[in-house]
Protein backbone atom coordinates (compact mmCIF):
# COMPACT_ATOMS: atom_id res chain seq x y z
CA UNK A 1 0.00 0.00 0.00
CA UNK A 2 1.25 3.10 -0.59
CA UNK A 3 0.20 6.33 1.51
CA UNK A 4 0.49 9.81 0.60
CA UNK A 5 0.14 12.64 3.64
CA UNK A 6 -2.02 15.61 3.61
CA UNK A 7 -1.35 17.01 7.08
CA UNK A 8 1.10 17.34 9.79
CA UNK A 9 -0.83 15.34 12.06
CA UNK A 10 -0.61 12.33 9.65
CA UNK A 11 2.78 12.39 9.34
CA UNK A 12 3.05 11.43 13.22
CA UNK A 13 0.59 9.31 13.26
CA UNK A 14 2.25 7.66 10.23
CA UNK A 15 5.46 7.75 11.66
CA UNK A 16 4.50 5.63 15.13
CA UNK A 17 2.36 3.48 12.84
CA UNK A 18 5.76 2.88 10.95
CA UNK A 19 7.19 2.17 14.22
CA UNK A 20 4.82 -1.22 15.23
CA UNK A 21 4.54 -2.10 11.50
CA UNK A 22 6.23 -1.89 7.98
CA UNK A 23 3.65 -2.44 5.13
CA UNK A 24 3.71 -5.07 2.70
CA UNK A 25 2.11 -6.06 -0.13
CA UNK A 26 1.18 -9.56 -1.63
CA UNK A 27 -1.54 -10.36 -3.54
CA UNK A 28 -1.67 -14.09 -4.41
CA UNK A 29 -1.29 -13.20 -8.04
CA UNK A 30 -1.20 -15.14 -11.15
CA UNK A 31 2.09 -13.08 -11.72
CA UNK A 32 5.19 -13.23 -10.66
CA UNK A 33 4.74 -11.27 -7.41
CA UNK A 34 2.66 -13.63 -5.60
CA UNK A 35 2.87 -14.76 -1.72
CA UNK A 36 3.84 -17.17 0.33
CA UNK A 37 2.81 -20.22 1.30
CA UNK A 38 0.64 -21.96 4.07
CA UNK A 39 0.24 -25.72 5.69
CA UNK A 40 -2.56 -26.73 7.63
CA UNK A 41 -0.17 -27.79 10.44
CA UNK A 42 -1.07 -26.54 13.95
CA UNK A 43 0.51 -23.06 15.14
CA UNK A 44 3.34 -23.77 17.93
CA UNK A 45 2.28 -21.12 19.87
CA UNK A 46 -0.30 -23.02 22.19
CA UNK A 47 2.54 -25.13 22.84
CA UNK A 48 4.26 -22.83 25.89
CA UNK A 49 0.55 -22.22 27.28
CA UNK A 50 1.69 -24.28 30.49
CA UNK A 51 5.69 -24.92 31.61
CA UNK A 52 6.22 -27.68 34.04
CA UNK A 53 6.27 -27.42 37.66
CA UNK A 54 10.40 -28.29 36.58
CA UNK A 55 10.45 -26.14 34.00
CA UNK A 56 10.36 -22.27 34.35
CA UNK A 57 9.56 -20.43 31.44
CA UNK A 58 11.57 -18.34 29.61
CA UNK A 59 11.93 -14.14 29.73
CA UNK A 60 11.28 -13.27 26.43
CA UNK A 61 14.02 -10.67 26.87
CA UNK A 62 16.48 -12.05 29.43
CA UNK A 63 20.17 -10.66 29.57
CA UNK A 64 22.69 -13.47 28.75
CA UNK A 65 24.93 -13.52 31.36
CA UNK A 66 28.00 -12.88 28.83
CA UNK A 67 27.70 -11.06 25.59
CA UNK A 68 26.70 -12.43 22.36
CA UNK A 69 27.62 -11.44 19.15
CA UNK A 70 25.23 -11.98 16.44
CA UNK A 71 26.26 -10.33 13.13
CA UNK A 72 23.85 -9.20 10.83
CA UNK A 73 23.53 -7.23 7.20
CA UNK A 74 21.90 -4.22 6.53
CA UNK A 75 20.23 -2.28 3.71
CA UNK A 76 19.44 1.40 5.56
CA UNK A 77 17.04 3.33 4.41
CA UNK A 78 17.20 7.16 4.52
CA UNK A 79 16.00 8.20 8.05
CA UNK A 80 12.39 9.74 7.53
CA UNK A 81 12.94 12.05 10.73
CA UNK A 82 14.90 15.60 10.39
CA UNK A 83 15.95 14.93 14.03
CA UNK A 84 18.44 12.07 13.28
CA UNK A 85 21.77 13.29 14.54
CA UNK A 86 23.85 14.21 11.77
CA UNK A 87 26.78 11.78 10.91
CA UNK A 88 25.03 9.05 13.41
CA UNK A 89 25.55 5.39 11.43
CA UNK A 90 23.99 2.33 11.46
CA UNK A 91 25.86 0.41 14.29
CA UNK A 92 25.70 3.75 16.25
CA UNK A 93 21.79 3.32 16.48
CA UNK A 94 20.37 3.79 19.92
CA UNK A 95 18.17 0.88 19.37
CA UNK A 96 21.07 -1.43 19.47
CA UNK A 97 22.60 0.14 22.45
CA UNK A 98 19.57 -0.57 23.87
CA UNK A 99 19.10 -4.11 23.05
CA UNK A 100 22.89 -4.30 24.78
CA UNK A 101 21.75 -3.12 27.77
CA UNK A 102 18.52 -4.84 27.88
CA UNK A 103 19.58 -8.83 26.61
CA UNK A 104 23.28 -8.36 25.91
CA UNK A 105 23.20 -9.10 22.19
CA UNK A 106 25.88 -6.95 20.25
CA UNK A 107 24.77 -6.75 16.81
CA UNK A 108 27.87 -6.66 14.52
CA UNK A 109 27.65 -5.53 10.96
CA UNK A 110 29.13 -7.89 8.09
CA UNK A 111 28.07 -4.73 5.84
CA UNK A 112 26.30 -2.25 5.50
CA UNK A 113 24.96 -0.56 2.03
CA UNK A 114 21.92 1.97 1.18
CA UNK A 115 18.57 0.11 1.16
CA UNK A 116 18.45 0.46 -2.80
CA UNK A 117 21.61 -1.65 -3.13
CA UNK A 118 20.90 -4.00 -1.06
CA UNK A 119 19.64 -6.67 -2.97
CA UNK A 120 22.61 -7.24 -5.25
CA UNK A 121 25.04 -6.87 -2.27
CA UNK A 122 23.28 -10.20 -0.53
CA UNK A 123 22.85 -11.81 -3.67
CA UNK A 124 26.71 -11.88 -3.47
CA UNK A 125 26.47 -12.78 -0.12
CA UNK A 126 24.59 -16.19 -0.93
CA UNK A 127 26.73 -16.71 -4.07
CA UNK A 128 29.59 -17.27 -1.68
CA UNK A 129 28.45 -18.57 0.88
CA UNK A 130 29.08 -15.97 3.21
CA UNK A 131 25.80 -14.78 5.34
CA UNK A 132 25.57 -13.75 8.79
CA UNK A 133 24.26 -15.36 11.96
CA UNK A 134 20.58 -13.69 12.01
CA UNK A 135 18.71 -12.50 8.44
CA UNK A 136 15.60 -10.64 7.56
CA UNK A 137 14.66 -12.04 4.08
CA UNK A 138 11.76 -12.02 1.63
CA UNK A 139 9.81 -15.09 1.22
CA UNK A 140 11.99 -16.54 -2.54
CA UNK A 141 15.02 -15.90 -0.42
CA UNK A 142 13.28 -17.88 2.51
CA UNK A 143 12.47 -20.84 -0.12
CA UNK A 144 15.81 -21.03 -1.48
CA UNK A 145 17.24 -20.63 2.06
CA UNK A 146 15.09 -23.62 3.15
CA UNK A 147 15.49 -25.76 -0.03
CA UNK A 148 19.09 -25.23 0.51
CA UNK A 149 19.51 -26.41 4.12
CA UNK A 150 20.79 -23.12 5.21
CA UNK A 151 18.32 -22.48 8.00
CA UNK A 152 18.32 -23.27 11.97
CA UNK A 153 15.17 -24.32 13.16
CA UNK A 154 13.57 -22.37 15.76
CA UNK A 155 10.59 -24.31 16.94
CA UNK A 156 12.17 -23.92 20.64
CA UNK A 157 13.54 -20.98 20.55
CA UNK A 158 9.97 -19.73 19.73
CA UNK A 159 7.62 -21.91 21.98
CA UNK A 160 10.08 -20.97 25.19
CA UNK A 161 11.21 -17.43 24.14
CA UNK A 162 8.74 -15.69 22.01
CA UNK A 163 6.87 -12.54 23.62
CA UNK A 164 3.11 -12.83 24.48
CA UNK A 165 2.88 -10.41 21.52
CA UNK A 166 4.93 -12.09 19.60
CA UNK A 167 2.69 -14.89 20.05
CA UNK A 168 -0.24 -13.38 19.72
CA UNK A 169 0.37 -11.26 16.64
CA UNK A 170 1.37 -14.62 15.07
CA UNK A 171 -2.27 -16.33 16.49
CA UNK A 172 -3.95 -13.25 14.48
CA UNK A 173 -4.76 -15.29 11.68
CA UNK A 174 -4.94 -18.54 13.23
CA UNK A 175 -1.33 -19.39 13.29
CA UNK A 176 -1.77 -19.44 9.02
CA UNK A 177 1.02 -17.15 7.95
CA UNK A 178 3.48 -18.96 10.64
CA UNK A 179 2.72 -21.87 9.31
CA UNK A 180 4.01 -20.80 6.29
CA UNK A 181 7.23 -20.95 7.87
CA UNK A 182 7.56 -24.99 8.64
CA UNK A 183 9.48 -27.39 6.84
CA UNK A 184 7.73 -30.87 5.33
CA UNK A 185 8.25 -32.29 8.76
CA UNK A 186 7.52 -29.21 11.02
CA UNK A 187 10.25 -27.51 11.64
CA UNK A 188 9.82 -23.81 12.23
CA UNK A 189 12.35 -21.92 9.70
CA UNK A 190 11.26 -18.08 10.24
CA UNK A 191 9.20 -15.67 11.89
CA UNK A 192 7.25 -13.69 9.73
CA UNK A 193 6.23 -10.32 9.61
CA UNK A 194 3.06 -9.76 8.01
CA UNK A 195 -0.32 -7.62 7.68
CA UNK A 196 -4.10 -7.89 8.23
CA UNK A 197 -5.14 -9.71 4.56
CA UNK A 198 -8.21 -7.68 5.07
CA UNK A 199 -6.76 -4.40 4.53
CA UNK A 200 -6.66 -5.35 0.96
CA UNK A 201 -10.48 -5.43 0.62
CA UNK A 202 -12.10 -3.62 -2.20
CA UNK A 203 -15.09 -1.03 -1.42
CA UNK A 204 -16.71 1.90 -3.25
CA UNK A 205 -15.98 5.59 -2.26
CA UNK A 206 -18.28 8.25 -3.68
CA UNK A 207 -19.03 11.79 -2.88
CA UNK A 208 -22.13 12.08 -1.31
CA UNK A 209 -22.21 16.24 -2.50
CA UNK A 210 -22.65 15.09 -5.74
CA UNK A 211 -25.33 12.17 -5.46
CA UNK A 212 -27.54 14.87 -4.18
CA UNK A 213 -27.20 17.14 -6.49
CA UNK A 214 -27.89 14.75 -9.22
CA UNK A 215 -30.78 13.30 -7.08
CA UNK A 216 -29.49 9.78 -6.59
CA UNK A 217 -29.19 7.51 -3.58
CA UNK A 218 -26.44 5.09 -2.02
CA UNK A 219 -26.15 2.34 -5.07
CA UNK A 220 -26.98 -0.97 -3.88
CA UNK A 221 -27.41 -2.76 -7.27
CA UNK A 222 -24.70 -2.48 -10.13
CA UNK A 223 -27.43 -1.23 -11.89
CA UNK A 224 -27.75 1.69 -9.48
CA UNK A 225 -23.81 1.99 -9.75
CA UNK A 226 -24.39 2.79 -13.57
CA UNK A 227 -27.05 4.99 -12.92
CA UNK A 228 -24.47 7.37 -10.50
CA UNK A 229 -21.44 6.85 -12.91
CA UNK A 230 -23.12 8.02 -16.23
CA UNK A 231 -25.03 10.93 -13.71
CA UNK A 232 -21.92 12.04 -12.69
CA UNK A 233 -20.76 12.36 -16.15
CA UNK A 234 -23.44 13.58 -17.80
CA UNK A 235 -25.70 15.90 -15.28
CA UNK A 236 -23.01 18.15 -13.99
CA UNK A 237 -22.69 16.77 -10.36
CA UNK A 238 -20.97 19.48 -9.64
CA UNK A 239 -22.81 22.33 -10.70
CA UNK A 240 -20.60 24.35 -12.46
CA UNK A 241 -22.75 24.33 -15.63
CA UNK A 242 -20.17 22.27 -17.88
CA UNK A 243 -19.62 19.01 -19.42
CA UNK A 244 -16.14 18.23 -17.49
CA UNK A 245 -16.73 15.29 -15.34
CA UNK A 246 -16.52 11.84 -15.67
CA UNK A 247 -17.72 8.91 -13.93
CA UNK A 248 -15.75 6.14 -12.53
CA UNK A 249 -12.27 7.20 -11.82
CA UNK A 250 -9.55 4.38 -13.44
CA UNK A 251 -5.83 4.35 -13.86
CA UNK A 252 -3.84 2.85 -16.52
CA UNK A 253 -2.67 -0.34 -14.67
CA UNK A 254 -5.90 -2.88 -14.05
CA UNK A 255 -4.93 -4.46 -10.95
CA UNK A 256 -2.47 -2.06 -8.78
CA UNK A 257 -2.83 -0.42 -5.17
CA UNK A 258 -5.47 2.24 -5.96
CA UNK A 259 -7.37 3.92 -8.49
CA UNK A 260 -7.54 0.51 -10.24
CA UNK A 261 -10.30 -1.92 -11.71
CA UNK A 262 -10.29 -4.67 -9.05
CA UNK A 263 -13.37 -3.44 -7.43
CA UNK A 264 -15.43 -3.40 -10.69
CA UNK A 265 -14.07 -6.76 -11.61
CA UNK A 266 -14.73 -8.14 -8.29
CA UNK A 267 -18.57 -6.48 -8.00
CA UNK A 268 -19.13 -8.72 -11.45
CA UNK A 269 -18.42 -11.60 -9.94
CA UNK A 270 -14.91 -11.72 -11.20
CA UNK A 271 -11.05 -12.19 -10.19
CA UNK A 272 -8.47 -11.65 -12.55
CA UNK A 273 -4.76 -11.16 -11.69
CA UNK A 274 -5.60 -14.18 -9.08
CA UNK A 275 -5.70 -17.73 -8.33
CA UNK A 276 -9.35 -18.64 -7.15
CA UNK A 277 -10.87 -22.21 -6.11
CA UNK A 278 -13.01 -23.53 -9.38
CA UNK A 279 -16.12 -25.57 -9.42
CA UNK A 280 -13.73 -28.51 -8.98
CA UNK A 281 -11.87 -27.44 -6.20
CA UNK A 282 -8.59 -26.54 -8.02
CA UNK A 283 -7.02 -23.23 -8.48
CA UNK A 284 -8.47 -21.53 -11.84
CA UNK A 285 -6.71 -18.04 -13.33
CA UNK A 286 -9.12 -15.62 -12.19
CA UNK A 287 -8.54 -13.82 -15.96
CA UNK A 288 -9.51 -16.88 -17.55
CA UNK A 289 -13.09 -17.09 -16.79
CA UNK A 290 -16.53 -15.91 -18.69
CA UNK A 291 -17.34 -13.50 -15.36
CA UNK A 292 -13.79 -11.58 -16.64
CA UNK A 293 -15.08 -10.95 -20.11
CA UNK A 294 -18.77 -10.06 -19.28
CA UNK A 295 -16.76 -7.55 -16.72
CA UNK A 296 -14.63 -6.66 -19.39
CA UNK A 297 -17.66 -6.17 -22.06
CA UNK A 298 -18.85 -3.81 -19.14
CA UNK A 299 -16.08 -1.36 -18.89
CA UNK A 300 -15.51 -1.25 -22.50
CA UNK A 301 -19.74 0.00 -22.64
CA UNK A 302 -18.91 2.56 -19.95
CA UNK A 303 -15.70 3.63 -22.05
CA UNK A 304 -18.02 4.00 -25.03
CA UNK A 305 -20.33 5.79 -23.03
CA UNK A 306 -17.73 8.07 -21.94
CA UNK A 307 -18.17 6.80 -17.85
CA UNK A 308 -14.47 6.47 -17.95
CA UNK A 309 -12.10 9.07 -18.91
CA UNK A 310 -10.88 8.86 -22.57
CA UNK A 311 -7.29 8.71 -21.14
CA UNK A 312 -7.43 6.52 -18.54
CA UNK A 313 -4.88 4.20 -20.41
CA UNK A 314 -2.49 6.95 -20.37
CA UNK A 315 -2.45 8.21 -17.04
CA UNK A 316 -1.02 7.20 -13.74
CA UNK A 317 -2.07 7.28 -10.20
CA UNK A 318 -1.08 10.54 -9.57
CA UNK A 319 -2.72 11.75 -12.90
CA UNK A 320 -6.19 10.48 -11.63
CA UNK A 321 -5.47 11.91 -8.55
CA UNK A 322 -5.23 15.39 -10.18
CA UNK A 323 -8.38 14.69 -11.79
CA UNK A 324 -9.83 14.01 -8.32
CA UNK A 325 -8.55 16.88 -6.46
CA UNK A 326 -9.58 19.21 -9.48
CA UNK A 327 -13.10 17.59 -9.29
CA UNK A 328 -13.61 16.11 -12.30
CA UNK A 329 -14.27 12.55 -10.73
CA UNK A 330 -16.47 11.62 -7.62
CA UNK A 331 -16.18 7.77 -7.64
CA UNK A 332 -13.64 5.09 -7.22
CA UNK A 333 -13.01 1.60 -5.94
CA UNK A 334 -10.22 1.21 -3.61
CA UNK A 335 -9.33 0.03 0.39
CA UNK A 336 -9.81 1.66 3.16
CA UNK A 337 -6.86 4.30 3.88
CA UNK A 338 -8.23 6.66 0.89
CA UNK A 339 -9.36 9.18 2.96
CA UNK A 340 -5.29 9.61 3.86
CA UNK A 341 -4.97 10.65 0.46
CA UNK A 342 -5.86 11.70 -1.84
CA UNK A 343 -9.83 12.25 -0.34
CA UNK A 344 -8.46 14.64 2.35
CA UNK A 345 -7.05 17.01 -0.40
CA UNK A 346 -10.24 16.69 -2.52
CA UNK A 347 -11.67 18.42 0.46
CA UNK A 348 -8.80 20.69 1.12
CA UNK A 349 -9.62 21.76 -2.08
CA UNK A 350 -13.16 21.72 -2.04
CA UNK A 351 -14.82 21.57 1.41
CA UNK A 352 -18.19 21.10 0.81
CA UNK A 353 -16.88 17.66 -0.91
CA UNK A 354 -18.62 14.95 1.32
CA UNK A 355 -17.00 11.58 0.74
CA UNK A 356 -18.98 8.55 1.44
CA UNK A 357 -17.85 4.34 1.31
CA UNK A 358 -19.84 1.71 0.35
CA UNK A 359 -19.42 -2.12 0.25
CA UNK A 360 -19.31 -3.40 -3.67
CA UNK A 361 -22.91 -3.48 -4.62
CA UNK A 362 -24.82 -6.59 -6.30
CA UNK A 363 -24.94 -7.69 -9.80
CA UNK A 364 -27.77 -10.01 -11.00
CA UNK A 365 -29.14 -10.46 -8.01
CA UNK A 366 -25.91 -11.82 -6.11
CA UNK A 367 -23.92 -9.72 -3.44
CA UNK A 368 -20.61 -8.31 -4.33
CA UNK A 369 -17.58 -9.62 -3.07
CA UNK A 370 -13.87 -8.36 -2.84
CA UNK A 371 -11.51 -10.59 -3.30
CA UNK A 372 -9.07 -10.69 0.03
CA UNK A 373 -5.68 -12.38 -0.60
CA UNK A 374 -4.86 -15.28 1.09
CA UNK A 375 -1.81 -13.82 2.99
CA UNK A 376 0.03 -10.45 2.72
CA UNK A 377 3.62 -11.18 4.24
CA UNK A 378 6.61 -9.18 4.30
CA UNK A 379 9.78 -9.95 5.70
CA UNK A 380 10.91 -12.72 7.75
CA UNK A 381 13.64 -13.61 10.73
CA UNK A 382 15.49 -16.25 9.72
CA UNK A 383 18.85 -17.61 11.29
CA UNK A 384 21.50 -19.49 9.97
CA UNK A 385 21.89 -23.13 10.88
CA UNK A 386 25.42 -23.01 11.95
CA UNK A 387 23.93 -20.19 15.07
CA UNK A 388 24.88 -21.08 18.31
CA UNK A 389 21.66 -18.61 19.51
CA UNK A 390 18.67 -19.10 17.98
CA UNK A 391 16.50 -17.44 20.49
CA UNK A 392 18.63 -15.08 20.18
CA UNK A 393 16.63 -13.81 16.93
CA UNK A 394 13.36 -14.28 19.10
CA UNK A 395 14.97 -11.92 21.45
CA UNK A 396 15.80 -9.19 18.98
CA UNK A 397 12.42 -9.47 17.58
CA UNK A 398 10.63 -9.34 21.15
CA UNK A 399 12.48 -6.47 21.57
CA UNK A 400 11.21 -3.68 18.99
CA UNK A 401 7.64 -3.83 20.29
CA UNK A 402 8.91 -3.63 23.85
CA UNK A 403 10.07 -0.15 22.77
CA UNK A 404 7.27 0.91 21.47
CA UNK A 405 5.41 1.03 24.47
CA UNK A 406 4.65 4.10 26.54
CA UNK A 407 7.61 4.20 29.28
CA UNK A 408 9.83 4.60 26.42
CA UNK A 409 8.19 7.47 24.26
CA UNK A 410 10.71 10.14 25.72
CA UNK A 411 13.84 8.08 25.19
CA UNK A 412 13.40 5.79 22.04
CA UNK A 413 13.70 9.12 19.40
CA UNK A 414 15.50 10.09 16.56
CA UNK A 415 17.19 13.05 17.95
CA UNK A 416 18.22 10.47 20.84
CA UNK A 417 19.83 8.42 17.87
CA UNK A 418 17.06 5.84 17.83
CA UNK A 419 16.41 5.13 13.94
CA UNK A 420 13.71 2.49 13.55
CA UNK A 421 14.59 2.05 9.75
CA UNK A 422 18.00 0.89 10.41
CA UNK A 423 16.63 -1.65 13.14
CA UNK A 424 15.79 -5.26 12.03
CA UNK A 425 14.12 -7.46 12.79
CA UNK A 426 10.75 -4.82 12.89
CA UNK A 427 7.93 -7.96 13.11
CA UNK A 428 5.03 -6.43 12.15
CA UNK A 429 1.66 -5.75 14.22
CA UNK A 430 -0.85 -7.40 12.05
CA UNK A 431 -3.65 -6.85 14.38
CA UNK A 432 -3.31 -2.91 14.94
CA UNK A 433 -6.08 -1.92 12.83
CA UNK A 434 -8.48 -3.72 14.33
CA UNK A 435 -7.07 -3.25 17.98
CA UNK A 436 -7.12 0.61 17.20
CA UNK A 437 -10.77 0.23 15.39
CA UNK A 438 -12.08 -1.04 18.60
CA UNK A 439 -10.33 0.68 21.33
CA UNK A 440 -10.70 4.13 20.22
CA UNK A 441 -14.10 3.57 19.70
CA UNK A 442 -14.29 2.42 22.71
CA UNK A 443 -12.62 5.47 24.42
CA UNK A 444 -14.72 7.87 22.02
CA UNK A 445 -18.15 6.73 23.23
CA UNK A 446 -16.98 7.34 26.44
CA UNK A 447 -15.03 10.37 26.19
CA UNK A 448 -12.15 8.71 28.54
CA UNK A 449 -8.78 10.85 28.08
CA UNK A 450 -7.42 7.45 30.66
CA UNK A 451 -8.13 4.89 28.59
CA UNK A 452 -4.56 2.50 28.11
CA UNK A 453 -4.22 2.03 24.38
CA UNK A 454 -2.43 -1.03 23.18
CA UNK A 455 -0.67 0.63 20.72
CA UNK A 456 0.83 3.93 20.69
CA UNK A 457 -0.82 5.03 17.13
CA UNK A 458 -4.23 4.28 18.93
CA UNK A 459 -3.36 6.88 21.37
CA UNK A 460 -2.69 9.04 18.96
CA UNK A 461 -5.49 7.87 16.78
CA UNK A 462 -7.86 8.92 19.59
CA UNK A 463 -6.37 12.71 19.98
CA UNK A 464 -6.75 13.23 16.13
CA UNK A 465 -10.66 11.63 16.51
CA UNK A 466 -11.33 13.92 19.44
CA UNK A 467 -9.80 17.06 17.20
CA UNK A 468 -12.29 16.24 13.97
CA UNK A 469 -15.46 15.81 16.48
CA UNK A 470 -14.60 19.54 18.00
CA UNK A 471 -14.56 20.82 14.61
CA UNK A 472 -10.85 20.30 13.29
CA UNK A 473 -11.42 19.58 9.34
CA UNK A 474 -7.31 18.34 9.09
CA UNK A 475 -8.19 15.68 11.55
CA UNK A 476 -10.83 14.26 8.64
CA UNK A 477 -8.26 12.18 6.67
CA UNK A 478 -6.98 9.61 9.82
CA UNK A 479 -10.51 9.46 11.79
CA UNK A 480 -12.35 8.69 8.56
CA UNK A 481 -10.14 6.58 7.34
CA UNK A 482 -9.32 4.53 10.76
CA UNK A 483 -12.06 5.14 13.21
CA UNK A 484 -15.58 6.22 12.07
CA UNK A 485 -17.51 3.47 12.00
CA UNK A 486 -19.22 4.46 8.40
CA UNK A 487 -15.27 5.26 6.96
CA UNK A 488 -12.90 3.37 5.90
CA UNK A 489 -11.79 0.61 8.29
CA UNK A 490 -15.37 0.89 9.97
CA UNK A 491 -16.86 -0.45 6.63
CA UNK A 492 -14.16 -3.21 5.50
CA UNK A 493 -14.84 -4.07 9.00
CA UNK A 494 -18.08 -4.62 8.01
CA UNK A 495 -17.87 -6.40 5.07
CA UNK A 496 -15.67 -8.55 6.61
CA UNK A 497 -17.45 -9.99 9.32
CA UNK A 498 -20.77 -9.94 6.56
CA UNK A 499 -18.40 -13.01 4.55
CA UNK A 500 -18.96 -11.34 1.85
CA UNK A 501 -14.85 -11.52 0.10
CA UNK A 502 -13.38 -14.53 -1.59
CA UNK A 503 -9.85 -15.44 -0.71
CA UNK A 504 -7.54 -16.41 -3.48
CA UNK A 505 -5.76 -19.79 -3.02
CA UNK A 506 -2.65 -18.77 -3.84
CA UNK A 507 -0.04 -17.84 -1.84
CA UNK A 508 3.45 -19.54 -2.53
CA UNK A 509 6.28 -18.07 -3.99
CA UNK A 510 6.57 -17.54 -8.19
CA UNK A 511 6.82 -21.40 -9.63
CA UNK A 512 9.47 -21.83 -12.18
CA UNK A 513 7.02 -21.12 -15.25
CA UNK A 514 5.74 -17.93 -13.47
CA UNK A 515 9.32 -16.99 -13.18
CA UNK A 516 10.01 -17.73 -16.92
CA UNK A 517 6.89 -16.91 -19.10
CA UNK A 518 5.08 -14.71 -15.83
CA UNK A 519 6.22 -11.10 -17.06
CA UNK A 520 4.87 -11.71 -20.76
CA UNK A 521 1.57 -13.48 -19.63
CA UNK A 522 1.04 -10.62 -17.72
CA UNK A 523 1.91 -8.09 -20.48
CA UNK A 524 -0.49 -10.19 -22.79
CA UNK A 525 -3.11 -10.05 -20.10
CA UNK A 526 -2.84 -6.09 -19.27
CA UNK A 527 -2.52 -5.72 -23.40
CA UNK A 528 -5.36 -7.32 -24.25
CA UNK A 529 -7.88 -5.98 -21.61
CA UNK A 530 -6.90 -2.73 -22.45
CA UNK A 531 -7.59 -3.00 -25.82
CA UNK A 532 -11.08 -4.49 -25.43
CA UNK A 533 -11.78 -1.63 -22.54
CA UNK A 534 -10.91 1.29 -25.33
CA UNK A 535 -12.73 -0.65 -28.27
CA UNK A 536 -9.61 -1.44 -30.40
CA UNK A 537 -10.33 -5.14 -29.59
CA UNK A 538 -13.91 -6.98 -30.31
CA UNK A 539 -15.03 -8.15 -26.22
CA UNK A 540 -14.62 -11.84 -28.44
CA UNK A 541 -11.05 -11.52 -29.11
CA UNK A 542 -11.29 -12.75 -25.14
CA UNK A 543 -11.50 -16.35 -26.01
CA UNK A 544 -8.32 -16.16 -28.11
CA UNK A 545 -6.56 -14.51 -25.62
CA UNK A 546 -7.44 -17.38 -22.98
CA UNK A 547 -6.22 -19.80 -25.58
CA UNK A 548 -3.15 -17.87 -26.07
CA UNK A 549 -2.25 -17.39 -22.19
CA UNK A 550 -2.99 -21.50 -21.96
CA UNK A 551 -0.51 -22.32 -24.98
CA UNK A 552 1.94 -19.40 -23.75
CA UNK A 553 2.80 -20.70 -19.92
CA UNK A 554 -0.54 -20.46 -18.57
CA UNK A 555 -1.39 -23.75 -18.06
CA UNK A 556 2.17 -25.12 -17.08
CA UNK A 557 1.82 -22.09 -14.54
CA UNK A 558 -2.17 -23.49 -13.18
CA UNK A 559 -0.89 -27.04 -12.59
CA UNK A 560 2.27 -25.73 -10.92
CA UNK A 561 0.24 -23.69 -8.77
CA UNK A 562 -2.59 -26.54 -8.28
CA UNK A 563 0.64 -29.06 -7.02
CA UNK A 564 1.26 -26.14 -3.81
CA UNK A 565 -2.35 -25.74 -3.31
CA UNK A 566 -2.94 -29.63 -2.78
CA UNK A 567 0.37 -29.72 -0.38
CA UNK A 568 -1.19 -26.35 0.88
CA UNK A 569 -5.13 -26.50 1.10
CA UNK A 570 -7.13 -23.71 2.80
CA UNK A 571 -8.58 -23.46 5.85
Amino acid sequence: MKIKSGSGLFSVLMVAALMLAACSNSNGSSSPSASGPATSASAPASESASPSAEEQPKDPLGKYPEPVTVSMVLGARTPESKDVPSGLTPDQNGYLKKLKEMTNIEVKYAWTVPYEQFNQKFKLSIASGDLPDVMWVDQVTFEQFKEQGILGDLTEAYRDYASPTIKKWMEFDGGATLNMMKSEDGKLLGLPSYSDANQSLQTVWIRADWLKNVGLEVPQTFEDLERVADAFAHNDPDQDGQQDTYGLALMKSLNFWGFDARGFFNTLGAYPYNFIPGADGKLVAGETLPETKDALSKLADWYKRGLLDKEWAFKDENKVVEDMIAGKVGMSFGEWWYPNWPLNLVKDNDPKAEWINVPLPSYNGNPGKSLVPRARLGKIVVVNKNFAHPEAAIKMANFYPEMTKKEYNDVATPANGYVYEWYEPRVSNPTEMETNYIQVNEALKTNNDGYEFENGSGALLYETAKKYANGDQASWGLTFSRASEDGGWGITRQVRDSGQIVRSGFAGPPTPTQVEKGASLLKLTDETFTKIIMGSASVDEFDKYVEDWKKLGGNDITAEVNDWYAKNPMN
